[in-house]
């Protein structure tokens, strides 16, 4: 079983020594580090006991470099919390053990450090002063273990509870894609650029394609080790060094996440819910400056507090938007701390819970909360139902869905097939919408169509074209297209080519209409192919009928609608019999000749039109492809 164990302490108190004394890796890798003796970067090393195999993060305890400290802890699943045993508890084991606790490690060790300095005496003061700092926090029943560096006094014991530490760590998740938060970037001649990290979520596979982020950079894996070894995987829960081939080292920089390529996006904005810690020497107020610590990068940001007051009181929780300076990738339940931006001290921490929040106004502020407070413990269903509820009409796709939740394709595709068989959720094509936008689309649709049908009682149905532009404006075309869909499947609308209509909308005309709609057949069915122009075939329906051409128009509509009369060219309108006629005469004529070629001359005479008529009418018919124009003639097909 592998588990990563970071240190935790103040300065001088012996956390890097004690790493070199339990592993023989002088977790100290700069020069500088050295000379100085204190720890400035964080440092890694490794140790195997029986099955288990642990990675340490040795962190630096200065107050200036709290920041190093945090790019190593976000990743590790236990503490040893170092306090040495003749100083006892400082500044900086308060603050590493309040960063830990808000990152919520799940468990871990105390180690009193310099045991061979002290008299017993002391060790059980520092181990009173230890109780009172952990107390009612995940170390409070930790083992409490005296060592010395120097002369490996407690060593065996602290190793055979480290190995014990492997059973109380729960197995981590396997839903999340492949995330690694690069902590460092060197470059290995003949290799090129290597990234090093906490491998939190996935597999990364040796020949795999990823993705560097927030800068979008696609990658190959060209190799793998964890833990100095080379392996053709490494899983989550191991520190891992990755060789990446189409890019340069000086283009990547802690803070940066390898992850799974086409998946993960970064983020500018995120909602969450957070913990101010009791000793914060003031509330946390809306508009101020922080630095967010998430994964190992660091950012700075503003906060706005999403409740009446627009602060949270020190040692008090509420939910927050956060506002970033620049990209980062994060996923929801992901932990995180604030800091001051000036003085840089530890205020509060939290987790976060949408990560593609849309930007809070103050009067919106009661509707965020109760959406973050049902994202609060959803379980994966209930969160995608919310995530798309959130959405509204438009829906998201399954690759919206996978960058907010960052699950694997199986994971999410399971949460939203159970969204599916509930019907708490519609597909339309590749976009997913919920149940409430959706019906409420419906209905605006059906509404749309009954409105048209009162200002347009003459007209079949609306355009599909004008109908999408009133309701679908900024709408994705599938979801159109799937509201259609839905409504003829329960008959309510018909669809019948560019048209579309109430289902129980049919035209009654008036007395004064049907004789409209008579005479009008009447005029184009005696003047078989010599039809009049519209306007002379309006003007002749209307009289002594005491309606307007303008009313004869909307009936002539009609009869085009129905496909009585057909549109043959801007000038000209015949009979649909008329124009069956002429094709059938034009069909006998082919028979009887040859090559099936008819010129403009043979067609005015076998028509009995003037030349009129019959260049817009076989124009019609290219287009019909009855005929095909060849050359001068024109071949019958």
């Amino acid at each position: 079983m592998d588990i990563i164990v970071g240190t935790a302490g103040h300065i001088d108190h012996g956390k890097t020594a004690l790493v070199k004394a339990l592993t023989g890796t002088d977790a100290d890798r700069f020069p500088e580090e050295k000379q100085r003796g204190i720890t400035i970067d964080i440092g890694f090393a490794e140790l195997s006991l029986g099955d288990v195999r642990i990675g340490f993060v040795d962190v630096p305890g200065h107050e200036r470099f709290v920041k190093n400290m945090l790019a190593g802890a976000s990743g590790i699943d236990a503490v040893l919390l170092v306090i040495a045993a003749d100083e006892g508890v400082m500044p900086q084991t308060r603050e590493h053990f309040e960063i830990c606790r808000l990152l919520e490690t799940k468990t871990g060790l105390v180690v009193l450090t310099k045991k061979d300095l002290v008299d017993e005496e002391l060790i059980e003061l520092v181990k009173l002063e230890t109780a009172e700092l952990v107390e009612n926090s995940f170390l409070e029943k930790a083992p409490v273990i005296a060592v010395s560096a120097r002369t490996g006094e407690g060593l065996d014991e602290l190793k055979n509870a480290l190995a014990g530490l492997a059973g109380e760590i729960p197995a981590r998740k396997n839903e999340l894609v492949a995330r690694l938060p690069i902590d460092r970037s060197f470059t290995v001649k003949g290799f090129g650029a290597v990234v090093t990290g906490t491998l939190v979520a996935g597999e990364i596979a040796e020949g795999s394609e990823m993705e560097l982020l927030p800068a979008g950079k696609q990658v190959r894996v060209r190799g793998v080790q964890t833990y100095g070894k080379a392996v053709k995987r490494a899983a989550a829960g191991q520190r891992t060094a990755v060789n990446l081939g189409g890019i340069d080292h000086t283009e990547i920089e802690r803070g940066m996440v390898l992850a799974e390529k086409d998946v993960l996006r970064p983020a500018y904005i995120f909602d969450a819910e957070i913990e101010v810690l009791k000793e914060a020497k003031r509330a946390l107020r809306s508009r101020r400056r922080i630095r967010v610590h998430i994964g190992t990068i660091e950012a700075l940001a503003r906060i706005s507090v999403l409740n009446e007051k627009g602060e949270i009181a020190p040692g008090e929780k509420d939910f927050v938007q956060i506002r970033l300076e620049k990209p980062v990738v994060c996923l929801p339940d992901e932990r995180f701390i604030i800091r001051q931006y000036s003085p840089q001290t530890t205020i509060a921490g939290g987790r976060v819970l949408d990560n593609a929040a849309v930007k809070h106004k103050r009067k919106d502020a009661a509707a965020a909360r109760k959406y973050l407070q049902e994202l609060t413990g959803a379980d994966n269903a209930r969160r995608v139902r919310l995530y798309l509820e959130s959405a509204g009409a438009g829906g998201l796709t399954f690759k919206d869905l996978q960058a907010r939740s960052g699950w694997r394709k199986t994971v999410l595709q399971k949460a939203l097939d159970e969204n599916l068989e509930k019907r708490a959720a519609v597909k339309a094509e590749e976009v997913f919408i919920a149940r409430t936008p959706f019906e409420n689309l419906k209905a605006k649709t059906l509404s749309a169509i009954e409105d048209f049908h009162r200002k347009e009682p003459l007209k079949n149905g609306i355009l599909r074209e004008t109908l999408r532009e009133r309701v679908f404006a900024y709408l994705a075309p599938e979801i159109f297209r799937a509201v259609l869909q839905n409504l003829e499947a329960e008959k309510k609308i018909v669809s019948e080519k560019d048209f579309v209509r109430a289902a129980a909308h049919n035209l009654e005309l008036s007395g004064e209409e049907k004789i409209l709609r008579r005479r009008l057949s009447e005029i184009y069915a005696k003047a078989n192919l010599e039809v009049p122009k519209l306007e002379e075939a309006l003007g002749e329906a209307v009289k002594n009928t005491g309606a307007d051409t303008q009313h004869a128009r909307k009936i002539f509509q009609l009869l085009l609608n129905s496909g009585e009369i057909v549109k043959i060219s801007d000038e000209f309108y015949f009979s649909k019999d008329a124009l069956d006629n002429l094709k059938n005469q034009m069909r006998e004529f082919a028979e009887k000749t040859e090559d099936r070629l008819i010129d403009v001359p043979a067609f005015k005479d076998l028509a009995g039109i003037s030349r009129k008529y019959a260049i817009p009418l076989l124009e019609f018919f290219d287009r019909e492809r009855v005929t095909r124009r060849a050359g001068d003639k024109r071949l019958i097909l």
